[in-house]
């Protein structure tokens, strides 16, 4: 039995090992993709941009491990059923969970190993990357000028470029605005065509401009027309604009400025820090409370229903006012009166209406934050648990359709993990805005998936065929009109 289960291992290992490291790869061109635009024209060195996809990779890494056990599962229990392996198992007596068993216990370690990850490391690695991806952000660019877009890269100027050549670099139809004495408008440049570049010491922007016109207004101080100016058209076949630039240097940011934000914490750190956004919640909905202008004792009261409890606090209680019946004080008054009280209570209205609908967007955008924090603890048990969930549906899978290699698996796999990613997606949306309850949004996958795999898991024991065609084409002939028919008067012959 030991022989068998080392064999089932490094029939196993072997493909988890290699699809662990194509979908990084995969998930890495997927980063660069997405980040291609803050990238490029930065001037960073190999060695910022290694960093950068080193910290990338790292945050990866928990969607890798769920999606290559997946795969992994699938295409070593495929290749065992191809090759008739599993039935010469079988036949020997031995039940598909004694062969699964020693797998079981290495998705169970890759589990809590994707869990301690997540858990302790990644933090750590989030901030180093969010501090390095703002930094790269925030440097001055080598100006990539885009067609038919005015750019301000450039302090004092804005260019527009109309036609860019992409072999030679060189700018055609440019119209430049001159903002460098703080006064807009007032000199425009009109250029054939131009080169940009950077000074070898990188201090410096030239704009080579060639064939070109300028043209500007030249205010006039004198005493008869103070607000005359006059209008200027100089002509020049090249003309060279030099800008000083200070921060082309790469300038890494404080990592002490994202330290508390919700992807740099462990559970224990977002669990204080739930706590603490929560009483500043609640803390602000009782100032809210108490700002909003109505009765006095209703927002007091209203107060202390957001407030903590507290044994010693008396309960404050709204008695009707039964010695002031306001209904014939107010039939008793004067038109007038009448008209002046229902336009203050309209005044006060529209005033409480501004400032409730001013209060619930800040109390909401707060909500958010708040639900940001508890879904990253919540994540990071899920994402481990898919480990698990993945395997047990992707293991009897390849049991069931009995194919190994990279051909079906993979569909199968993709296909599978598309249908995760859009159920985990929409049960973080829905917890995110409060449709949901955060357990059920962020549990929503887990809670669909985990059926799937038992079923699953429950088929290939039995030896069920789920994926072979001749069984849905049974069914289906049964369905038909016809047969269903002769089917019922079958069992009515047999009944009587």
């Amino acid at each position: 039995m030991k022989r068998l289960h080392w064999y089932v291992i490094k029939s196993f290992l072997g493909p988890f090992f290699m699809t662990f490291f194509i979908v990084l790869f995969v998930l890495l061109m997927q980063f660069l993709w997405r980040y291609v635009g803050d990238l490029v024209g930065k001037g960073l060195s190999m060695k910022i941009l290694a960093e950068m996809l080193f910290y990338a990779s790292f945050g990866l890494l928990p969607y890798a491990f769920p999606l290559s056990i997946l795969l992994a599962s699938i295409m070593t229990f495929g290749s065992l059923g191809e090759n008739y392996e599993l039935v010469a198992m079988k036949s020997a007596g031995i039940s598909l969970y004694r062969i699964m068993k020693p797998l079981i216990v290495i998705a169970i370690l890759v589990s809590a190993l994707a869990f301690y990850f997540a858990n302790n490391i990644l933090p750590h690695t989030n901030l180093k990357f969010t501090t390095l991806m703002v930094s790269v952000k925030q440097q001055r660019p080598e100006l990539v000028l885009q067609e038919g877009v005015f750019t301000n890269d450039i302090d004092g100027y804005s260019i527009k470029v109309g036609r860019k050549d992409k072999k030679t670099n060189v700018l055609y139809d440019l119209l430049i605005y001159d903002h460098t004495r703080n006064k807009s408008n007032e000199s425009v440049t009109v250029a054939d065509s131009g080169f940009l570049k950077i000074t070898e010491d990188k201090k410096y922007i030239v704009l080579a401009l060639y064939n070109g016109v300028n043209y500007s207004e030249e205010p006039v101080n004198t005493r008869d027309n103070m607000n005359s100016k006059p209008f200027r058209r100089d002509k020049f076949k090249e003309q060279t604009i030099r800008v000083k630039v200070n921060n082309f240097e790469f300038n890494r940011r404080d990592e002490g400025i994202y330290r508390n934000m919700y992807r740099m914490l462990n559970i224990k750190q977002l669990t204080l820090m739930e706590d603490t956004l929560n009483d500043k919640y609640y803390e602000q909905l009782r100032t809210y409370l108490l700002q909003i202008d109505i009765n006095p004792t209703i927002s007091r009261k209203m107060a202390n229903l957001t407030a903590k409890h507290d044994s010693l606090r008396q309960k404050l209680e709204i008695l009707p006012d039964s010695t002031f019946n306001f209904e014939n004080y107010y039939n008793g008054l004067d038109k007038w009166v009448k008209a002046e009280i229902a336009m203050a209570a309209l005044d006060r209205a529209r005033n409480n209406t501004q400032n409730l609908n001013l209060y619930q967007g800040q109390l909401t955008e707060r909500k958010r934050t708040i639900n940001k924090y508890e879904m990253e603890r919540h994540r990071k048990f899920t994402l481990s648990i898919a480990v698990l969930i993945f395997f047990f549906v992707g293991a009897p899978l390849g049991a069931i359709i009995r194919k190994g290699g990279l051909g079906m698996p993979v569909v199968v796999s993709i296909l599978l993990f598309i249908a995760y990613y859009i159920v985990s997606m929409t049960g973080e949306k829905s917890a995110r805005e409060d449709v949901w309850q955060m357990f059920t949004g962020m549990w929503f996958s887990t809670l669909v998936f985990l059926p799937v795999g038992i079923w699953l898991s429950y088929k290939a024991v039995t030896d069920s065929a789920v994926m072979s065609t001749e069984t849905y084409v049974k069914i289906f002939n049964k369905l038909k009109p016809g047969n269903l028919f002769r089917w019922k008067e079958k069992n009515r012959e047999l009944s009587s």
